[in-house]
């Protein structure tokens, strides 16, 4: 990985001072390799023009070839697609930071591909935290960065360790981030905590997750107000004592039916510089944001958060109002119409076609496999139609984090490389027109019936 920066950096200090093209990703991975990039780009004083992309194929690497830019930076993107950027970008200097595996193993000398992971060996890394190393070891001035790289890498729901930690490490040591121990639950900084515990399905919480008669009962039990001074009382509003009732509540609420009821607890990176109760105080809750800007078609307001732009933040805040409702939307429809899909013992097939904005519908599908529905190692596979007449498919595994099932293979094995792929183990998805929607379908009930798990 060192030689991979330190050859990129070479090839970077000997760039001329005409501007450079960035194309990145629109979730929140993508997002922060974007702003850390930019950030880099006017240290350095060059000229950039960026772009976000739903995701690179040919037709983008074909409009790139015919622009005026002799140098290309990808960042979060470009790994699965250096065949095509090899035919398309000979004539351009390349840049690729990414942390998806290779589509091929023969590179260009035009291109500096700084990716640590292969088919061989993978790490727990982000594209962020790619583009993070790249520009700390330019400049240890972008040390201030890491907390950017930290929100991609919770954004791609990795872990903190290999060459993450360093990063994290780095985030914690200029003073970014902070890292407390607290329960798992999301939106402990911005969501009434009856609705956290609601829709808390990581701790799932018998009686109580899914049911807001059930949590408002809950607090009742716990002698928990559900408001203070006519304001919803949120999780981070808890004292000591209301915290230790929660805690030991849900965990007696899981003896029983949960493996370990009282894993319920987790570390929890918190901005030091942001405001508390605001979407951009938890990690985890900015990643949402940034992911909310990406999929709404705004990632411009994301860069904008990014860097710390009071404007945009504001916007971004109501965004999140429109994509709380484009999610309820979408579940309200999968729930409505869930005995209808395509089902075997180990799948279902979701084809919301014009129901669910492609852009949401990987995220949906992920909420799907978080909410104890079906068993542990069930695979998901969602479509949904694009406004130029493809179709986006995702695939996720129910619950399966540790599951040795590999759904980029499944997922090859259905294509048959017939139409562009990408993403991680656990999480990935195709490009197919929309001329080809049977044809997707029966070939994946035909491969899933064949698998056993």
């Amino acid at each position: 990985m060192q030689d991979l920066i330190k050859n990129a950096i070479e090839e970077f200090k000997n760039l001329d001072n005409k501007p450079i093209r960035v194309i990145s990703h629109l979730d929140s991975d993508g997002l922060t390799s974007a702003s850390i990039m930019l950030q880099v780009l006017k240290r350095e004083k060059k000229k950039f023009v960026l772009s976000i992309v739903k995701q690179l194929n040919e037709n983008v690497l074909k409009e790139l070839s015919l622009e005026n830019y002799n140098t290309i930076i990808f960042t979060d993107l470009g790994s699965g697609y250096i065949k095509l950027i090899n035919q398309y970008l000979k004539n351009k200097k390349i840049f690729i930071f990414d942390h998806h595996i290779p589509d091929v193993s023969e590179i260009h000398s035009n291109i500096s591909h700084v990716n640590p992971n292969s088919s061989d060996r993978i790490f727990q890394i982000s594209g962020s935290g790619v583009t993070y190393l790249f520009a700390k070891n330019l400049s240890l001035e972008n040390k201030d960065l890491a907390y950017l790289a930290v929100i991609g890498s919770i954004g791609d729901s990795q872990k903190f360790q290999d060459l993450n930690k360093q990063i994290l490490d780095d985030a914690v040591d200029t003073n970014k981030i902070e890292i407390r121990r607290g329960l798992k639950m999301f939106g402990a900084q911005t969501k009434p905590l009856y609705k956290v515990l609601q829709f808390s399905t990581d701790p799932f919480i018998p009686g109580v997750t899914g049911s807001e008669e059930g949590a408002l009962l809950f607090m009742n039990e716990l002698g928990i107000e559900v408001k203070d001074n006519d304001r919803f009382k949120k999780l981070v509003n808890l004292n000591e004592e209301e915290l230790k009732k929660l805690t030991t509540g849900i965990i007696l609420k899981r003896l029983g039916s949960e493996k370990n009821p009282a894993d319920i607890f987790s570390d929890v990176y918190l901005l030091k510089e942001e405001e508390d109760e605001s979407f951009t105080k938890d990690a985890r809750e900015f990643s949402t944001l940034l992911n909310c800007c990406g999929r709404l078609d705004k990632p411009s307001v994301g860069i904008g958060v990014c860097l710390n732009n009071p404007k945009f933040k504001n916007i971004a805040n109501e965004l999140m109002k429109e994509y709380k409702i484009e999610l309820i939307n979408g579940l309200n429809w999968f729930y409505n119409n869930k005995d209808k899909m395509i089902k075997g013992n180990n799948y279902l097939i979701m084809n919301a076609q014009e129901n669910i904005r492609d852009t949401l519908i990987g995220t949906i599908t992920s909420i799907i496999s978080k909410a104890n529905i079906y068993r542990e190692n069930t695979i998901l596979i969602s479509m949904a139609y694009t406004i130029d007449n493809n179709i986006k498919v995702s695939m996720r595994i129910c619950n399966g984090d540790n599951s040795e099932i590999d759904l980029r293979e499944i997922l090859k094995e259905i294509t048959e490389d017939k139409w562009e792929s990408g993403g991680h183990k656990y999480a990935c998805g195709c490009l197919i027109p929309i001329e080809n929607e049977q044809e997707f379908i029966n070939k994946s009930v035909d491969v899933l019936n064949r698998k056993v798990y």
